[in-house]
């Protein structure tokens, strides 16, 4: 079996599996709770917290636990847009973004907010000269990945943030899920972020959402402070603590794995142009973990089942996306409909060998020759 959609969801560390086992056997009150065994379970849940803060360069209290990214991008979206729609209703975002924050923005639509959707260049940055002209005083919101799900482009985000601090009523959302754990993160001009474990060898079930100190957000979820006043539910400790470990784990390799997975990229994008019908989308701003192309007048889904006749397994978009319809990542970036319609991601992994490699290679030609024509 090769398995080659990382990007949708990565196998659990078994460090990970062992620590959420052990914090699981040994904290049993709720953190909550005001006698012993709750407030050793709060110191517990206060030590990951403080390692996850370190990591990430971020405050202990601006860090809120939820179930996942697309809690996290929900509760940040309309958390601001419901708390500051007395300053406008005005929202700023890209085609890149994962359905999570398409969904809310759409949502978000529906309730009368005002939504633009910035330019993509040809590498796939947003252009920053259209940023700045869809920006208004009653821009409440603008969101923007910092690494995107399908073609893996890296945004200058540093770069977005400094034009944004310019506007005192307009709050920067970032979804990191494709950034965090794989590369170097920054944060210092951006007001919230999410990203989820499962992405970096964590466990599904779990995600957070950093948010800065003085931003006020209208909770998803109401009903008690939990670890915070924005998001109720009791903690799960258990899923906390395993976050912190493959965090941890994730960033003390990060380096040897970035550089590993990049030749292993190299070595695709060598051998897949040499395939006339082959268009390479993944730019020369994509990370390494992603690969995207298209197959010229190509079923796609029919060669991705194809190859899985052979046990290997990609995706042709997000796995959070419908099938059979445009990427709409691909589509902003190449403004050709067939183009979008016929992709392939490959999505990778340290845990991906150069043997996996040649031999996805030898069942793509074989898939190839029977298919395309």
């Amino acid at each position: 079996m090769i398995y080659l959609d990382y990007a949708a969801n990565t196998p659990t560390d078994e460090e990970v599996i062992k620590t959420f086992s052990e914090v699981s056997k040994e904290y049993i009150a709720n953190p909550n709770s005001t006698h012993k065994l709750g407030r050793l379970a709060k110191e517990r849940l206060d030590e990951s917290t403080k390692k996850i803060a370190e990591l990430l360069n971020v405050n202990e209290n601006e860090i809120i636990y939820t179930s996942g990214a697309s809690e996290s991008n929900n509760l940040a979206i309309k958390g601001i847009a419901e708390n500051y729609k007395r300053n406008g209703k005005h929202i700023i975002t890209t085609y890149l973004e994962h359905s999570s924050v398409n969904g809310a923005v759409g949502a978000l639509q529906n309730k009368g907010f005002e939504i633009d959707y910035v330019d993509i260049t040809e590498s796939g940055l947003v252009d920053l000269d259209h940023l700045k002209e869809l920006i208004r005083d009653d821009t409440i919101l603008v969101s923007i990945c910092y690494v995107d799900s399908e073609v893996g482009i890296k945004q200058h985000i540093n770069e977005i943030g400094e034009i944004l601090s310019n506007y005192p009523h307009c709050n920067f959302h970032v979804d990191a899920t494709q950034a965090v754990g794989k590369i170097p993160v920054y944060f210092s001009n951006v007001d919230l972020i999410t990203f989820t474990p499962h992405k970096f060898y964590g466990l599904n079930g779990c995600g957070v959402l950093i948010k800065k100190e003085g931003i006020i957000l209208e909770p998803l979820i109401h009903g008690g402070i939990s670890t915070t006043s924005f998001r109720s539910g009791t903690p799960s400790l258990n899923m906390i603590a395993a976050t912190e470990k493959a965090l941890d784990l994730a960033y003390s390799e990060m380096e040897e794995r970035y550089s590993y997975v990049q030749s292993l990229n190299e070595k695709l994008k060598e051998s897949l142009l040499k395939y006339k019908k082959v268009k390479i989308n993944s730019t020369i701003n994509s990370t390494p973990f992603i690969l995207n192309l298209s197959i010229e007048k190509t079923n796609t889904e029919q060669f991705k089942m194809s190859l899985e006749e052979h046990d290997i397994y990609v995706s042709t978009k997000s796995a959070c996306c419908a099938p059979n319809t445009v990427s709409r990542p691909v589509y902003a970036l190449t403004k050709d409909k067939k183009i979008a319609l016929s992709t392939l991601r490959i999505s990778l992994s340290h845990l991906t060998s150069m043997q996996d490699i040649y031999k996805f290679l030898e069942c793509f030609d074989d898939c190839y020759k029977k298919i395309v024509k």
